[in-house]
């Protein structure tokens, strides 16, 4: 299991150095990433779902037509926490398989 404290901002920037391309939003983990088609970026939505609904952690997203913007965040801890980061990875894995 993996522990749901909130991260220091110093953690937070540490971590992120291991995550190409996301960064933090308003206090949040985000990223967006861009398919060919609406149909491959509804497909990761899709597959990120399945993810997150096996993690019990869910991310905020939006969609316009190939692009999709995922933010993550602990609202347990009110902060980003380790479950942010796994499931910002599994997300990584899952948008290079796309």
């Amino acid at each position: 299991m993996v522990e749901t404290q909130k991260l220091s901002d110093a953690e937070v920037t540490a971590r992120l150095a291991t995550l190409p391309g996301w960064e933090v939003v308003a206090g949040k983990l985000q990223k967006t990433f861009t398919f060919a088609s609406f149909v491959e970026a509804f497909g990761f939505m899709t597959r990120v779902a399945l993810v997150a609904e096996a993690m019990g952690h869910h991310p905020e997203w939006s969609n316009v037509y190939n692009r999709v913007t995922i933010a993550l965040t602990t609202h347990d801890v009110g902060g980003i926490s380790p479950l942010d980061f796994t499931l910002a990875q599994k997300i990584d894995a899952l948008a290079g398989k796309a």
